[in-house]
């Protein structure tokens, strides 16, 4: 018989990034020396004490049964803890906080939580394109908001037509922002969460890279008033520990909404492997350990190294506050697949196009943070050489 794809599957927007991948793949089978820093994924092995309580965990027979539904109490009572430590806000353990397959897990199975279909989903761009596609496969109708530079990479909420507020019941964020590095102001966190409540909209913020700062720890939401009786934040082990093979993190917020998504997810799934929540509560308790704080100075040299390079050559680039990611303006008059396109062609330098994260990324590029400070020193120089 014929198969034809789900109309969900039909709604999803073009993956733009397979031209270049296919060039990429292309370079590097012909031999070509390819510096790839269009992966968000950390190039550093985990740490080693990480490592070792999974080794020690793996080895107990407890460890070998189905994993609890909500996950380990002592992982959700250690990353209560850390929220505590780090944001100065109480959780209860039990009740508003639950285990992921990692951040992307929590992010794909909310609008199932949440949503009824024709329900309108907020969702930010250019952005994390699970937001869309999972807004979609939950019946959802998605509504846009544009990140603009004029705006701070911040949502306009004035801008949102009444009907469309009036019709959402899910709203994305993710600060500090993928792909464009910025960082939330607290005022804004705080104007978010009037918003929802002036229109009965949960707030699903994506904190995967709250740890990955330069100069200033960022915020979380729930440092505003009342910001639980509206709001989940979405929490990942994967960049601050170089975990992202291992699947876990945690999502915290309004205890309903925490208990709707461990309902979807007891229907879907079996929890993450205990062993990995033993080793992800090592890795929770560690986070102050010089381990950790040297992977944000390895980062913050990378990041030097690539906007003080790029901008000595003229292009425009503002300096990442947090994320490993440096949001590139193209050359003048030049859109983001042309500008991708001949990095790779003619400088074996791979970045990714904004527009295939949205619309209102075009015009610029997506610079990854995860090859060594010589190796981003040497693109730079390639880049150089591109007479755009």
């Amino acid at each position: 018989m014929a198969f034809t794809k789900s109309q969900r599957l039909q709604q999803l927007p073009p993956y733009l990034f397979v031209e270049i991948d296919k060039a990429k793949r292309a370079a590097v089978a012909a031999g070509k020396d390819v510096i790839n820093l269009g992966v968000g994924d950390p190039d550093q092995p985990t740490p080693k004490f990480i490592i070792e309580r999974m080794h020690t965990a793996t080895e107990d027979p407890k460890n070998h049964r189905y994993p609890f539904d909500e996950g380990v109490p002592e992982f959700r009572r250690q990353a209560a803890a850390w929220f505590a430590r780090r944001f100065g806000v109480t959780v209860d353990a039990d009740k508003q906080l639950i285990t992921l397959i990692g951040s992307k897990e929590g992010i794909a199975k909310l609008p199932l939580a949440v949503l009824n279909p024709g329900d309108v989903s907020l969702v930010p761009q250019p952005g994390y394109p699970v937001y869309n596609a999972a807004s979609i496969f939950a019946g959802g109708q998605v509504h846009h908001m544009p990140l603009t530079h004029g705006n701070g990479w911040l949502p306009d909420l004035d801008a949102i037509p009444a009907g469309v507020a009036k019709s959402a019941r899910l709203m994305f964020l993710n600060y500090p922002n993928n792909p464009t590095a910025a960082v939330a102001p607290l005022p804004f966190f705080a104007k978010a969460v009037a918003f929802a409540k002036r229109h009965d909209i949960l707030i699903c913020q994506d904190a995967a890279y709250s740890e990955m700062w330069y100069e200033t720890p960022p915020p979380s939401i729930f440092q505003v008033p009342g910001a639980m009786d509206v709001a989940v934040e979405m929490h990942s082990l994967s960049k601050t520990f170089n975990m992202t093979g291992w699947r876990l993190g945690f999502a915290v917020g309004n205890e309903a909404v925490i208990a709707a998504l461990a309902q979807v997810k007891s229907n879907m799934d079996s929890g993450q492997f205990n062993a990995i929540q033993q080793a992800g509560l090592a890795a929770i308790a560690g986070a102050d350990r010089p381990e950790v704080a040297g992977l944000r100075d390895m980062y913050r040299q990378r990041r030097d190294a690539l906007v003080d390079g790029l901008t000595k050559l003229g292009w425009k680039v503002d300096r990442p506050a947090a994320t490993f990611y440096v949001w590139i303006r193209c050359p003048e008059g030049v859109d983001s697949m042309t500008t991708t396109r001949r990095l790779l062609a003619e400088a074996n330098v791979v970045t990714i196009p904004g527009v295939g994260l949205g619309k209102p990324g075009q015009g610029y590029i997506r610079a990854a943070l995860t090859v060594a400070t010589e190796r981003i020193a040497e693109a730079v120089e390639r880049i150089a050489k591109v007479n755009f």
